[in-house]
Order: C-alpha cells, then structure tokens, then sequence
C-alpha cells in the first residue's frame, strides 16, 4: 500500500492547469526529486500533498495517522518567537527532553541561534529554521523545497547524511545537481500539468528525456503535415454528401481540435550577457589584505592576482565573510562607505565596468513593474549597438505581455532571480560579480548560465555553494579555511578570523587538494563509551556530570571525523588514486563512526534524563 497516493487530481490557477488529472503513489523508503521548469506549479503540489492546500477535482489518500512534514520555498508570515519555539513548538511540555535534545542538535548543525527572535532574522536564516523544524522528530514523509538554499557546503553535506541516516522517505525539489544526485532514486517531472514517473536516477533521466523530445516533435510534425494536406483538400472542395468525404471531414476537424489542445513546452531562457569593452590585463591585485568589524578580525593575509578572463569562484561558511570579500575587491579606491582593507592594498586595473548581483536582490524594488526595473520608464533597452524594445526584451526571460506590467513583489522566486539576471544582461560590463546566483533556478536556465559564463571574455567573481556550478564554470576558487602552511611547511591556524586560500580549479579541485588535514587513519585515542543499558534509577553522581560535560566535544568529534570520511568516499579522486585495501578501510571506518557517534546519542540522552531526576 502506498504511503501516500494523488488520485486524477487538477488544479487551476488561470486558464493552463498546473495540474491535470495527475496520479503518484509514494512508497515508504522512496527518495523522490520533483523536477520542472519555474512556474510550472512545483510548490503547488507540494501543499496538495502536504494537505496545505485543496485541490480543484480528485483527492488525496494518506493513511490516518500519517506525519507529514513541508520546507516552504516562502517563509510565512505568522511564525512568533525564539528559534527553539519555532523549531520545537511546545517544548516546555518536553518532559523525556529526547525530541529537545534533537532539536538542539540539529539547530546547532544549522548553525542557528535557538535564542534568537525569529522575527529578527534574515530570510535565509528562517529557512534553515523551518528547515530543522520540517526534520525535527522523523516525520514518515518529508517534503522539501529548495532545501540547500542559504546552506554552506558543510551544512548541505550534513543535510544529505541526516536525510540518508534519519528520513526513509522524502521528496525534494532542487536546482542543486550535487544534491540531486547523491540523494535521489526516482525522478518525477511536473511537464504541462502532467507527471511523468521515470524511476531512475537523474543522468539516466536526461538521456530518457531528449529521446522523449525528439519523439514528441516527430510526431507533431507528421500530425501538422496531415493537418496541413487536409486543409488544402477541403479548400479545394468536398462533395459532403459522400460516406467516405463525411469521414474524412470528422477526422479533419479532431485533427484540429488535438493542434488547439496541444500544450508546448515553455521556452527557454534567451539569455546573452552584454560585454563592455575589454580591461587591461590585470583587474584587481590584493597584497597582504586583512580586515575587520572593530576588534573582531575577520579575513587576514589575502594576496591574489585577478586577471582578464578569470572566473573565482569564493567558498565558505555562512557569516564567515565571503559578501564582505567582495565589497572589499570591488570598492578599493572609492569614496564613501567605501570599504577599505585595514592592513595590505588592494588595486583595480583600467576601465573596470562592474555589473553586481547581490544575495539578497536588493536591486529589486518590489513595487516597481518589471518594465521599470529593466529600462527605468523607458520603452527601450539598448543592447550589443541596437534597440529592443523592452516588451519583447522580457519575453526572452519567459516573462509575458501581461506580467511585464506586474510588481516585481508578485515574482516567485525563480522568476525575481531571472528578472535580476536580464537586468545583469541589459549592462554592459567588462566584470561579472554574482552572489549566490543558483538559488531558485530551474536546471534548464542554470546550464544556460553556465554556458553563457564559460564563454564570457570578461572577468568573473561568484559566491556559491552549488558545487556542480563552481566544477562547471570556475578556473579558479578563493576558500575561507582556519589554516595555512607557510613557505616552510609549517601550519597556521586561526581560533578567530579567516584565511583566503586560493586553490587551481573548482570545487572537486579544492576538495582534492584543501590545506586542512583530514583525521589521521587510525582510530581517535578517546576511551570507549560506557556500554548504554537502560539505567536503573539512580543518583546523578559527579562522574556522571563529567561525562555528560564532555560527551558534546567528543560527539563533534565523531561528527567531523565522519564528514571527513563520507567526503573522501565521494571523491572520485580517491577510488582512483587509492587502493583497494584503503577503500575498504574507509568504508570500515565510516561504519565505527557511525555506530560510536549513535550511542554517544543514546548515553547523552540517557545522562540528560538522569541529570533531571
């Protein structure tokens, strides 16, 4: 029996349903990517499944009892108070303290702040907020919708274990192909308010769907030939009183109600990036750079040199700096609130033209049209020497007539970002600077983007955390890390601030070659766990407290060495290079870890119960 099943299920917003007559049957243990271009109703469906929303006809079957979870891609506006009151409402009543306990941890792999006031906070962070309250207690289905938006690649790689170890079924909409991939073991695409069931993993699925495409415009061209023979016969005359006339008039005339029911995929983004003229050689050189907030140090010791046809990619934590990193390189010489380097230099070469997208859109001014915020009030945009007019300009972004005379504030979030990315379009420039532009993509107009980047002469700057992105469009990647070694061999580390390595390559590149040392191969020298059995009511001793004191430390412990273990399994470099007796030592390892690092779990648990006796 299915977990949960939509039955010939529609759903409407306008004239074009998003969903018509749709059938899934979710099974339990099931990892299902839905995938669909932006628009496409992906969220809706989302909310029909969840029971957040009706639908127009059919009806969804889940059996009573049934724990349901959903990651909204908006935040809503209703939710009051601290992060843990939102993450684990009604914690108070939390007599076993076992759901308080998760909840804590999985706050603080989110790097999240359980006292702080939601309302308080960036939109990025509400997400990761919701995002541990839909995780929180292994719900039997999960629903996700652009779960690594606003993650740092540790955080998504935490993700991906957690859902693995923890969450026997979801289903996940992402942009992220990393993500996808490792995750996924069904693809179902919402394509013209229908859903196709492929049932295999996400390369098989886009050789499956090209032949699926080139079938389907076969077959409409055949049927628009016929169509277009059977018109010519009827213009010429037919003598209607003929059995065999009659027929083929019928036929014509289905012929020509299928054409006018027929739905097209929607077209692809027309994307092309305006290049101003070129820039010297060098663009921007960084000697020495540190920089701080006050006392607080923030980057230190960056030196690098940005040339002509350069494409950074700059990776690291959340909060650790990486937007800071780019005002620094892009606003060394001007006035203002300019931000200036309190230790080194920073120097820009010769007719630098500078087109920025920020992490935050704050180009887009929710109550302007979309008209206004391409050309200003103009009816014309000018682009490589010729006029366009800005109607047509927007349609090349998939934007109709009629939403073009729409705010801005009524964009999903795909759509603001492809609104952000024609305006990036429509400036010339000579230096591209995107901060986290994946987010809310669908896939097809991100391999636009990255094909579009591959072949830009200009200079470009990205901060992402998409790693198949950063492998497919960057020559080169700056990374936030806590050590260094010097000329001779010997490391730095750093308790505060950041250094900025560079690493040759993308984000595979780094992972094979990053200056922090993984955990040496045999196992940690930490005296073994107590064996857990189910404590008899006791007194909390003091060796208790020291254990249940040190217990968090040695949890981390077992955490980072786990990471460690599971990066370098993925690592293709790895099965490559190493041999097969490390292989299989790894994957020994990876085992212990997780059986140590789930009854350290356990005894924690235990030691917090008995700690409140």
């Amino acid at each position: 029996m299915a977990l949960l099943s939509l039955q010939n299920v529609s759903l409407a917003f306008g004239a074009q349903p998003l969903l018509d007559n749709v059938t899934l049957n979710i099974e339990r243990g099931d990892r299902i990517c839905l995938l669909g271009v932006n628009g496409a109703g992906k969220s809706s469906l989302l909310r029909v499944l969840a029971g957040d929303a009706p639908c127009d006809a059919g009806r969804v079957v889940r059996p009573a009892g049934l724990r349901v979870t959903r990651l909204p891609q908006q935040v809503p506006t209703h939710l009051q108070g601290r992060v843990i009151d939102v993450v684990h409402p009604g914690h108070e009543q939390d007599h076993e303290a076992k759901r308080l306990l998760e909840a804590e941890q999985i706050i603080s792999r989110l790097g999240l702040d359980p006292a702080a006031e939601f309302a308080t906070l960036s939109g990025g962070t509400r997400r990761r907020v919701l995002l541990a309250h839909a995780l929180l207690g292994a719900p039997d289905l999960v629903l996700l919708d652009e779960p690594t938006n606003h993650l740092d690649v540790e955080s998504i790689g935490w993700l991906e274990s957690h859902l693995l170890r923890s969450c026997r079924t979801f289903l996940f909409v992402t942009h992220d192909r990393a993500f996808l991939r490792r995750l996924a073991t069904r693809i179902v695409e919402l394509d013209r308010g229908r859903l196709v069931d492929w049932t295999c993993d996400y390369d098989t699925f886009l050789q499956r769907k090209e032949e699926l495409l080139a079938g389907e415009e076969k077959g409409w061209a055949a049927q628009d030939k016929k169509l277009a023979q059977e018109e010519a016969w009827l213009r010429r005359g037919v003598k209607a009183r003929r059995t065999r006339n009659e027929g083929r008039v019928r036929d014509l005339l289905k012929l020509r109600t299928e054409r006018a029911a027929r739905r097209t995929r929607v077209g692809s983004v027309q994307l092309s990036i305006q290049e101003a003229e070129r820039t010297g050689h060098r663009v921007i050189r960084a000697r020495d750079v540190a920089f701080g907030y006050g006392p607080r140090p923030l980057i230190r010791g960056l030196t690098t040199l940005i040339t002509r046809g350069d494409r950074i990619g700059i990776l690291g934590p959340n909060g650790c700096g990486k937007s800071t990193l780019l005002r620094l390189l892009l606003e060394a010489g001007q006035s203002g609130d300019a931000l200036r380097p309190q230790q080194g230099s920073i120097d820009h070469g010769a007719n630098l033209q500078i087109a920025y997208a920020d992490q935050l859109r704050a180009r887009l001014d929710d109550r302007h049209t979309l008209v206004e915020s391409i050309a200003e009030g103009q009816e014309f945009v000018n682009l490589n020497g010729g006029r366009r007019h800005v109607i047509g300009y927007l349609q090349d972004f998939l934007f109709t007539p009629d939403r073009a005379r729409q705010p801005v504030g009524s964009l999903s979030g795909g759509e603001r970002n492809r609104l952000l990315l024609a305006c990036l379009c429509a400036q010339p420039s000579n230096v591209l600077v995107l901060d986290e532009p994946t987010n809310d993509l669908d896939l097809d107009t991100l391999e636009l983007l990255e094909e579009q980047l591959a072949t830009y002469a200009g200079t470009v700057l990205v901060v992402s955390h998409d790693r198949a992105f950063l492998n497919n469009v960057v020559t080169s990647t700056l990374v936030f890390e806590k050590a260094r070694p010097d000329d001779s061999g010997t490391w730095l580390g750093l308790d505060d601030g950041w250094f900025v390595n560079e690493y040759a390559g993308g984000y595979d590149d780094w992972l094979a070659r990053r200056v922090q040392p993984l955990a040496p191969v045999e196992a940690p020298k930490t005296p073994p766990l107590p064996r857990v059995d189910k404590p008899k009511k006791r007194k909390f001793w003091e060796k208790d407290r020291r254990e249940l004191d040190a217990l968090p430390g040695h949890i981390e412990a077992l955490e980072a060495e786990l990471t460690q273990w599971q990066a370098r399994l993925a690592d293709p470099v790895f099965y490559r290079s190493g041999k097969p007796e490390d292989v299989q030592h790894a994957k020994a390892r990876l085992q212990e870890l997780e059986t140590e690092l789930e009854k350290a779990y356990r005894r924690w648990t235990e030691l917090e119960g008995l700690s409140k006796e």
